[in-house]
Formats: C-alpha cells, sequence, structure tokens
C-alpha cells in the first residue's frame, strides 16, 4: 500500500493508552500542518485534561464527542445509545469521505461495535470508502478480525499491572 492511500492504524488491546498514543500522533500531525478530527465513541461527558489541551491546538486539531457515553452493561445499550453512535458513525463517514482532515480517530469506535451499536461491517466501509490520503486511526479493546484485516498497523496495548486492579481510582491527568 503507498503512503499516498492513507494508512489505517489500530490500536486495541486491554492495556491502558491506547487513546493517548492516538492524541500523540494526533499532535505529530498537527505539527506538521496536517488537520486532525478525533470523534470520541463511549465517552463520558466529565472534564478531560485532553479535551482541555486539544482545545488550545484549534483549529488545527479538533475533539468531539458523540454518543451518550458510558454503556451500563447490566441493561445494555439504549435506543439514545443506538442513535447516538450511529450519528457519530455519520460524523466519521463525512470527515474521511470529505478529506478536510488528514487524520481522523475514531476513539472508541471499536467498543462500540463490540457493545453491538454499530456493526463491523459499516465501520469497514467507512474507513474503507474514506479519500486518498486520509489517515484514520481505530481504538478500543478487542479489535474483529475484519478490522485488524483492513488494517495497515495493529498495535495491542497488555495490562501487565494497573492500580484498578487494587481499587485505587483513576487520577486526573493520567486516566482522565
Amino acid at each position: 500500500m503507498s503512503a499516498r492511500a492513507g494508512l489505517v492504524i489500530v490500536n486495541t488491546g486491554d492495556g491502558k493508552g491506547k487513546t493517548t498514543a492516538a492524541l500523540g500522533a494526533a499532535m505529530r500531525a498537527a505539527g506538521h500542518g496536517r488537520r486532525v478530527l478525533m470523534l470520541q465513541f463511549i465517552k463520558g461527558e466529565w472534564e478531560s485534561g485532553e479535551h482541555d489541551a486539544v482545545h488550545k491546538l484549534e483549529p488545527r486539531v479538533q475533539i468531539r464527542r458523540v454518543g451518550k457515553g458510558f454503556l451500563d452493561p447490566a441493561t445494555g445499550p439504549t435506543k439514545e445509545d443506538m442513535s447516538g453512535a450511529r450519528e457519530g458513525l455519520e460524523q466519521a463517514a463525512g470527515a474521511l469521505s470529505e478529506g478536510t482532515c488528514e487524520l481522523v480517530i475514531l476513539d472508541e469506535i471499536i467498543n462500540a461495535v463490540n457493545y453491538g451499536l454499530l456493526s463491523v461491517e459499516e465501520v469497514v466501509e467507512a474507513v474503507r470508502s474514506r479519500r486518498p490520503g486520509v489517515d484514520v486511526i481505530l481504538t478500543g479493546r478487542d479489535a474483529p478480525a475484519q478490522i485488524i484485516e483492513m488494517a495497515d498497523t495493529v498495535t495491542e496495548f497488555k495490562e501487565v499491572k494497573h492500580p484498578f486492579t487494587e481499587g485505587v481510582k483513576a487520577r486526573k491527568g493520567i486516566e482522565f
């Protein structure tokens, strides 16, 4: 595959750092004058350092939350969850096909697929339909085989040790 076609990069696995790595790529791209859009699927509305930092890089880098936020595994996805994910995928497909951004990050979209909010086929179709030269990063745990097969680069983040397992809560500036 030529670099002109644009690369598909997947950050997956149960370890910490998938979104942070994607944000690092966004910073690198912005430093080279590229426009970046990050759409965050399945993220809550709480204050996060990444949103505050990215707003300082506008208009070169934009970040948007799409969908309702975290899902309750006990109740499963609601109609609101489904429609929010659908709206996010429409925004993603538009950004990928328009080519107004050279890098599009679909943060936690793999989790949206795994929760049944989106089908893997429609996500793959949106990515494959992108304009030449548009790079895309998809993040989330347990990437399906179809997404891995489509990707040029796949990195698996593996948890070896994490303070959550000992009851330590997420910390501002580290986990959010």
